[in-house]
């Protein structure tokens, strides 16, 4: 297992995911913001302290694949990749239920919270679009890890 390939895969991988998230609405998909999410967390609004949250999250689930790859659960395959990042979506969609316990901008009423599985922005089409995200970033984080 190499921690530097992990790392740039997770990062090649989260900026992928963050341009479909940019391009999103010109798709007719709902506005998925998860840089302004983050980066208001702490109050105020600071996209580029969103950014790097983003980008340290990619190269942790990155590295969190990688091992798990490596220890035999799962393949380092293209299938591999889209399988965790199916799996990632269920396991962090859950958890933005909880966003509002912990989000600074959400409790002062500055930002809407995101709800289970960004169902509050956007409904199905929410759920869809971080499904999709993340597959896409599994896929892309499996095909870079392999290339280096």
């Amino acid at each position: 297992m190499s921690i530097l390939s992990a790392v740039i895969a997770g990062l090649v991988g989260t900026v992928v995911f963050t341009m479909i998230m940019v391009m999103a609405p010109k798709m007719g998909m709902p506005k998925m913001d998860i840089v302004g999410l983050l980066g208001s967390m702490f109050g105020g609004e600071n996209r580029a302290l969103g950014m790097i949250i983003h980008l340290l999250m990619g190269a942790i689930f990155a590295i969190i694949y990688v091992y798990l790859w490596g220890v035999g659960i799962g393949t380092l395959s293209l299938l591999g990749g889209v399988i965790f990042g199916a799996i990632h979506w269920l396991v962090v969609g859950l958890m933005m239920a909880g966003m509002p316990m912990m989000h600074a901008g959400i409790k002062s009423g500055a930002v809407e919270a995101p709800g289970i599985y960004m169902t509050k922005s956007g409904g199905a089409m929410g759920f869809m679009g971080g499904l999709i995200g993340h597959i896409i970033f599994g896929a892309v984080v499996a095909l870079t890890y392999a290339a280096l």
